[in-house]
């Protein structure tokens, strides 16, 4: 609380007292705050002068009205307020504004404070709460830490206190507390003292009495003063005394000088001085005088003053001096010498004011002339105007001083007051350039004040002081707009606080619980407004303060009820793993953050409604076993009758597990060829993408292949002989693997060319040998159909269901010679042999050794070889140029001349024996004749006849024989490959 303190009006210094005094109100303990439940004393105290009579009453007053009337001048309250007593005798004194506090924290403070008073400010917390930190700030700046006792003390008092204090503290939860405040202004104790004498002139040998005169503050009266005097900086005689007076019995002439008093307070040392007087003191026998003309108390500035020295009772020629005093300095200056009484200024100025004498002196004596003051009357300079205590804002029920000082001007000034030009009061001044006028502010006293001096030479006027009397707020009322308790989130809503009694600006502040909200200031009235947005946590009770800076009023509290429109829920899928399966237990838990309950929760699989509950808080949730129709887009709403909010859609994808899965052959034909490619595709008909498939022949993975969208995956395959058997394929997509049934196929294989074997029981075939045609394809699918020509005629066929291929057995006869070849056939296309020759001799003889039946013969007819050799030469040509015993199309082409025919047999070309028959057409004359053929001439074998005289070769034995008949003829094997 703001503490205005004003001073009081002191009795003019003459001594002369008002009849009737202002009554003094003071508290018991000396603080004007308090907590409720507390004694509090009030005390009035009247006019020391006069003794109450005992049947007269004091008055109380509370706000303005009388409350009570006691025969003790001692008023126990109770109640936060202003108070007033009025004492016997006495007017009403000022008001004494008490509070008695609710808040945690509160400050006391002297209700007033004096120079030199020892003074305690102490901080108080409310009973049972413990505070830490307490801290002391003197106009919002850190004074001090009160860790250790809750009192600060101020030891002597003086104006440099002066100021606005407050303290803070905290609680155990760390939250601050802050006190009221308290505005100090420290008084004066008393004015500085003015020293009077009973003659400043006096005569040697007077008594002359001194008098230091001043007075206490009506607060203060039981105060005591010692006083001091001085004579040119010299204590006098005892020093200080109890007593304002001092007496110089007799007084000399060395007794003249400057003089001074001072006035101490015993207990606060406080003390003060008054100006320097002088004393000029006067001899008793010779007589000088001065007169002066114009005979004029003062003199106007530019007018001629003429001053005389009248001497009686001086002996024989004197000579005159003249001394003039400076009001300023003080000093005695020798102005004039000489033999005439007369001292003449032709034009007075200013400076010219002053004390002048003269002495005569007869050149044994001097004698001194009283005194004479010359004053010079200035017109006075306009005059300031001061408010005490200072400030332009004061309390209503304040005592203030209105000071108005002209700095120049003779006296006497006439002084007067005024308020918006409403005459107040007039007061006139002989001895000081300063008048007051003081008076207890009401509210109407607000307004612009000014004064006026005037000596007689013309008014001058003060500026304006303008002066605003505040009137302590009332307590606040607050409203809520729209009215009503209860509010919905997201409403604008209006708090207005307005004091109805309250000097403006006003600050009004507006609270939810113990946060404060915001603040605002109104300059002209009219309280002050407060809008928000309702949120949740601004349900409770609110109130508003008001203070002007002379107490801050709390309103009744009022209470609101905000309900909460339900927030946009949030739709959580709890699933026992990362991929919930089919036949998982799922959970939907819906829950709104925000609104006010009960609330309606409802979920919904692709907007069909599944199920619903109303919670009270904590949202709601739905369990689902799940299958694979439970896969989709899920939401829920909620709603509290404030409107509904939905969910953002969660999606749920519930992975089944693999079936079965299917293999499938797709093939160009019916049946698999080699070389055919052929594609095995893998499906299993249900189950979450991706699915991973594998494809396997007889237990080894062929290969793999991912489906990340379902549909079956395919591998494929360029069939070798070798891919004949089962196959199958496996589906996973991590819930567990699902095979296929076996899938089994044959991969049919083309047969390859055939070799045709001849095989002989001799080197060289005769007629009647028994050959076996042996035809075989190294490869092709079983069974294969062999077929055996000689000179494209078909011989037979034969069949190998498993393979190996097939023989034929020929019994020689000499037609038998020629090309042989065969066909190898699968269904799949036809393959055909090399050609080979068989070359067949006719003879029938001894089997034992044909070299030796070829030497003897030679030895016994070289005729007959030499007919032999004639009809080679003629039929050779002839065979030549017939057609070839051969089929051109088995016979191999000049591009394979190169090839032996036993191409499988290569390590036979060197040293074999080549079998060659040569019968003349119709002749039964066969030739036979066996060459070598050299190592590199692989071609030989497959020569025609008349190729056999090649260089290359050697006969290595021949024979004409005549031929037999068929029937006898011996059978000869040409066989086309050595026997294995």
């Amino acid at each position: 609380m703001l503490l205005w303190v004003s001073l009081l009006v002191l009795a003019p210094i003459s001594g002369q007292f008002a009849t009737s005094s202002k009554s003094v109100i003071s508290v018991h303990p000396p603080w004007t705050v308090a907590f409720p439940g507390e004694k509090v004393k009030l005390v009035c105290s009247g006019s020391h002068f006069k003794r109450p009579e005992m049947s007269t009453p004091y008055r109380w007053y509370y706000r303005g009205k009388q409350i009570s009337e006691t025969s003790s001048n001692t008023y126990e309250v109770h109640n936060s307020g202003e108070y007033r007593c009025q004492a016997p005798d006495s007017i009403k004194s000022s008001s004494v504004s008490l509070l008695f506090s609710q808040a945690t924290l509160i400050l006391q403070a002297p209700l007033y404070v004096f120079e030199g008073d020892s003074v305690v400010l102490r901080c108080r917390a409310k009973a049972g709460v413990a505070l830490t930190n307490v801290t002391l700030y003197k106009n919002d700046r850190l004074l001090a830490f009160l860790s250790n006792t809750s009192d600060f003390h101020i030891r002597q008092a003086d104006l440099k206190d002066n100021g606005a204090y407050q303290c803070s503290g905290f609680k155990k939860d760390s939250s601050s507390v802050v006190s009221n405040r308290v505005k100090i202004q420290v008084q004066e104790l008393f004015p500085p003292p003015v020293m009077k004498a009973s003659s400043f002139q006096p005569i040697e040998g007077e008594l002359v009495t001194l008098t230091c005169e001043t007075q206490l503050s009506s607060q203060k009266s039981d105060v005591r003063l010692q006083f001091c005097f001085f004579k040119d900086g010299q204590t006098l005689q005892s020093g200080w005394s109890s007593s304002p007076e001092f007496q110089i019995n007799t007084i000399w002439r060395e007794d003249s000088g400057s003089y001074w008093c001072q006035a101490q307070a015993v207990t606060s040392r406080v003390w003060k001085q008054s100006q320097i007087s002088k004393i000029y003191v006067q001899r008793g026998v010779a007589k000088v005088q001065i007169h002066t003309r114009p005979a004029l108390e003062f003199v106007i500035p530019g007018q001629e003053l003429v001053l005389i020295c009248s001497v009686d009772g001086v002996p024989g020629p004197v000579r005159i001096s003249w001394y003039k005093t400076s009001n300023k300095e003080s000093m005695k200056i020798k102005i004039q010498n000489s033999l005439k009484a007369e001292f003449k200024i032709s034009m007075v100025k200013n400076s010219d004011a002053g004390e002048y004498y003269c002495e005569a002196n007869n050149g044994g004596r001097s004698f001194l002339s009283k005194p004479v003051t010359i004053n010079v009357k200035v017109p006075v300079s306009p005059p300031g105007l001061t408010l005490s205590p200072p400030g332009d804002r004061a309390l209503e029920g304040d005592m203030v001083t209105l000071h108005c000082e002209a700095q120049r001007g003779s006296l006497p000034i006439q002084y007067q007051f005024f308020r918006e030009d409403v005459f107040l009061k007039e007061i006139e001044v002989t001895s000081l350039r300063t008048s007051s006028f003081s008076f207890s502010l009401t509210a109407e006293h607000s307004g612009n004040y000014y004064c006026t001096a005037d000596n007689g030479l013309g008014a001058q006027r003060s500026r304006a002081v303008h002066l605003s009397v505040i009137v302590p707020v009332s307590h606040p009322v607050l409203t809520l707009s729209p009215p009503g308790p209860w509010a919905v989130e997201g409403d604008l809503m209006t708090l207005h606080c307005v004091a109805q009694k309250g000097s403006p600006p006003i600050q009004y502040r507006f609270y939810h619980g113990d946060v404060t909200l915001g603040s605002s200031s109104v300059p002209s009235g009219g309280g002050a407004s407060f809008s928000f947005s309702v949120t949740s946590e601004l349900s409770g009770n609110y109130h508003c303060t008001a203070d002007n800076g002379f107490g801050s009023h709390k309103s009744e509290a009022i209470s609101l009820s905000v309900t909460v429109p339900v927030s946009r829920p949030v739709l959580t899928i709890r699933t026992p793993r990362a991929q919930p399966v089919v036949g998982d237990i799922v959970e939907l838990h819906c829950e709104a953050q925000r609104g006010s309950p009960p609330i309606l929760y409802q979920f919904y699989h692709e907007d069909v409604t599944l199920g619903s509950s109303s919670t009270p808080s904590g949202g709601s949730s739905l369990s689902l076993f799940l299958t694979e129709e439970h896969s989709g887009k899920y939401a829920c709403v909620v709603s509290n009758g404030l409107g509904s909010q939905r969910s953002d859609t969660v999606s749920l994808s519930v992975r089944v597990p693999v079936s079965h899965a299917v293999l499938t052959l797709r093939a160009p034909r019916a049946q698999t060829v080699e070389g055919d490619m052929v594609e095995l595709h893998c499906e299993a008909r249900r189950g979450s993408p991706p699915i991973w498939y594998q494809f396997y022949h007889e237990d080894v993975t062929l290969g793999s292949s991912s489906a990340p969208s379902g549909g079956g995956a395919s591998f494929n395959l360029s069939l070798t002989a070798e891919h004949s058997g089962n196959y199958s394929c496996k589906a996973n997509n991590d819930l567990g693997a699902q095979h296929s049934e076996v899938v089994t196929f044959n991969v049919l294989v083309p047969v390859s060319r055939p070799v045709l074997t001849l095989r002989a029981p001799r080197s060289q075939a005769m007629v009647g040998d028994m050959v076996e045609l042996h035809c075989e394809a190294q490869r092709g699918s079983p069974p294969i159909l062999y077929q055996f020509y000689h000179e494209n005629v078909t011989l037979e066929s034969s069949s190998a269901p498993y393979g190996g291929g097939a023989s034929f057995n020929l019994s020689l006869t000499t037609q038998h010679s020629g090309n042989y070849s065969c066909e190898a056939n699968n269904g799949l296309g036809a393959q055909h042999s090399e050609a080979v020759m068989l070359s067949i001799t006719g003879l029938t003889g001894s089997r034992s050794g044909p070299v030796a039946t070829g030497v003897t013969g030679g030895l016994l007819s070289l005729l007959g070889l030499a007919a032999a050799a004639l009809l080679l030469y003629y039929w050779l040509p002839r065979k030549a140029g017939g057609k070839s015993n051969s089929d051109p199309s088995r016979r191999p082409s000049s591009s394979d001349s190169q090839e032996p025919t036993y191409h499988n047999v290569p390590t036979w070309i060197e040293l074999q024996p080549v079998y060659s028959n040569v019968n003349p057409e119709g002749e039964d004359v066969v030739y036979t004749e066996v060459r070598s053929i050299q190592k590199g001439n692989k071609h030989a074998a497959a020569s025609t006849p008349g190729l056999l005289k090649n260089s290359d070769s050697s006969v290595i034995y021949s024979q004409v024989r005549v031929a037999s008949t068929p029937a006898s003829r011996p059978q000869l094997l040409a066989s086309s490959a050595p026997h294995r």
